[in-house]
């Protein structure tokens, strides 16, 4: 697990969500509070969050998003063809970062060892240091309340600021609609 940021995407009913704090660190000093860590892929049509080193993580976003385009915006075929590049390169597998791309349909993890997951329940997915904290808020407040997704991410990532030293309030949101 990374030291460096925490993640949380949710596919709830009407909403697909992903949402990441803006804290970057280098051993236990913060660098900066204001990163962006999430973006829209693919027209728009699909989100995604990184974990880990930054320029790994926007040389492995280049290359998701050019899969993405070379299979017509079928999230699940670009995953497995991603997997595939990621394990097959020397240089990619030494890569020290994680990904969560989701669009209305489906929600994965990438793993720097070039894993796909896809979350038991379908719906909530975190990586990085505060992941833990974060998806444990979101399981909870989806099972006992009736939250807005938007809202249940923030509320989820906040909890995971009060928790994680690597992990701050400063949160920034996007996502799809139907």
């Amino acid at each position: 697990m990374f030291h460096a940021t925490t993640i949380l995407a949710y596919k709830g009913k009407n909403k697909a969500v992903i949402g990441g704090d803006g804290q970057v660190t280098f051993g236990d000093t913060v660098l900066k509070g204001n990163a962006t860590k999430i973006r829209r892929l693919h027209n728009g049509d699909v989100l995604g969050g990184f974990a880990g080193s930054t320029a790994d993580a926007f040389n492995l976003f280049d290359m998701f998003e050019g899969f993405l385009n070379e299979k017509k915006g079928d999230l699940f075929r670009a995953v497995i063809a991603f997997s595939k590049a990621w394990r097959k390169d020397k240089h990619l597998r030494q890569l020290e970062a994680m990904m969560i791309v989701l669009n209305r349909e489906h929600i994965f993890i990438l793993s720097g060892t070039g894993d796909v997951v896809e979350p038991e329940d379908g719906q909530i997915a975190a990586i990085g240091s505060g992941g833990n904290y974060a998806i444990s808020s979101a399981r909870a407040l989806a099972k006992h309340s009736s939250l807005d997704e938007e809202v249940l991410v923030e509320e989820s990532l906040k909890i995971a600021g009060d928790l994680c030293i690597y992990t701050n309030k400063n949160i920034k949101i996007l996502k799809l609609e139907d």
